[in-house]
């Protein structure tokens, strides 16, 4: 970890200066293990609650306190500190070549921006403590007023401390390059106890993230759009282009149940609940130099597209199916009138299939023993409740709950609410992993 390059690095070992706070006791196994069983048991304590609650709006400035208040972080940061102040030193030497210096710097500038808001960070709560060590020695009525002052500064700086957590964390937790991407989203309806709801929930997902992407300002584009026989959806697929959109979206990939009692039938006069799901596949648009398909691993057959669409639906052969040989992927499109748009539109998702199988693969290569709390991020993983009948829409990955269904698939504030709670606490995960690692490599 990164406290540690500093005994791992070469070129810091060949400067006498850059041994100046390395201790014998920290690479001692019984001190090792010992730190590590103190910090799980802490964690469990500290971390448990925190990504494990029912999370209300209310909830995120007090836990990103509690998170900051854990000795292990703070170890870490001082850790931090000490080599960036050692690199520091290690620049001012005239003895160090070019090449050397190129590579002193670079991990100087990345430690800069956190060493300043750490600082930041002390220095106000340094300020709150004199604060507090004031208003005790205030309790005269004449000095009534003075105090009235010292708290409502100290209230300011409170705050601008918490914004300063959140850009620390945010600066810690290690940045998927994947997250600036834009993304190919799928929705496929599912199987039901009885009745038609899976199609018609289908519909209303789809156009939960078309609202969404218009709420966040990015660009949605319809590939394929196959509507069910009697009503709903059966299978569509949008690009979604904009800011930083497959990391608002990388989460929202799975099984999505819906319970409701049908509008129309036997269920419905009875109220019957009915349950059925639906699924979302996220997956992130690659640039074309980065998948390229080999046209001799390819069968393209050509067939008439179905469903309501004008006088080329069931007459022309303007459908096309993409079977990847060596994988055994099957893409359709049936969204334009010309086979060779179509065709192109397949030939786009496919190559967002194959991307999505390379990057699986390096996570899996990556991936610890722990999985993180907001889930696996498999595709099959049922992800999300929406039940009807009691108004509430449930994520099971950070037990969040939503008490207004209709507005929550409005795709608007309480959709980005929970998407930013999601992105919250996987963050807060991945730096329970980091201080884990930083202990494990100590």
């Amino acid at each position: 970890m990164n406290h540690l390059w500093l005994i791992r690095h070469p070129l810091l070992n060949a400067h006498r200066q850059c041994h100046t706070y390395l201790h014998p006791y920290q690479l001692r196994q019984t001190h090792l293990d010992t730190r590590l069983w103190d910090f799980r048991q802490n964690k469990n304590h500290f971390f448990h609650p925190l990504l494990n609650k029912c999370w209300y709006r209310g909830d995120c400035q007090q836990d990103t306190k509690m998170l900051w208040k854990h000795k292990a972080l703070k170890k870490y940061m001082e850790d931090l500190k000490k080599e960036y102040q050692v690199l520091h030193q290690c620049l001012l030497d005239v003895t160090v070549n070019e090449s050397d210096r190129k590579s002193l710097h670079q991990r100087h500038a990345e430690l800069a921006p956190l060493e300043a808001i750490y600082q930041e960070i002390q220095e106000a709560e340094q300020a709150i403590e004199e604060l507090e060590s004031m208003c005790k020695n205030l309790n005269k009525q004449d000095e009534k007023e003075l105090q009235e002052l010292a708290l409502e500064e100290r209230k300011i700086i409170g705050q601008k401390i918490n914004t300063l957590y959140s850009e620390l964390f945010q600066s810690l937790v290690p940045k998927e390059k994947y997250d600036r991407s834009d993304v190919i989203l799928e929705v496929s309806s599912g199987r039901t106890t009885g009745g038609d709801i899976c199609q018609q929930f289908t519909q209303e997902i789809f156009d939960m993230y078309q609202n969404y992407s218009c709420y966040k300002h990015w660009k949605f584009e319809v590939l394929n759009y196959m509507p069910a026989d009697y009503g709903g959806l059966h299978h569509a697929a949008a690009r979604i282009s904009g800011d930083n959109v497959y990391k608002h979206l990388k989460y929202e990939g799975g099984i999505h149940r819906v319970q409701r009692i049908p509008e129309v039938g036997l269920s419905s006069r009875m109220q019957r609940i009915h349950t059925g799901t639906m699924s979302v596949i996220v997956l992130p648009q690659p640039d074309e130099v980065e998948v390229k398909v080999d046209p001799k691993d390819l069968r393209i057959d050509t067939f008439r597209a179905r469903g309501a669409g004008g006088q080329h639906v069931n007459t022309t052969d303007s459908a096309v199916r993409l079977v990847h040989i060596p994988t055994g992927i099957v893409v359709e499109c049936q969204q334009e009138r010309s086979q060779l748009k179509n065709k192109a539109i397949a030939l786009r998702v496919l190559s967002a299939r194959l991307y999505q199988q390379i990057i699986e693969k390096e996570k899996y290569q990556q991936r610890s023993a722990r999985k993180l709390q907001v889930g696996t991020r498999a595709q099959s993983e049922r992800i999300r409740t929406y039940n009807f009948t009691q108004d509430r829409v449930t994520d099971h990955r950070i037990a969040y709950e939503v008490r207004d269904i209709k507005e929550f698939l409005c795709g608007e504030k309480y959709l980005d609410q929970l998407i930013q709670r999601l992105l919250q606490s996987a963050d807060e995960e991945a730096i329970v992993e980091l201080l884990e690692e930083n202990l494990r490599s100590a």
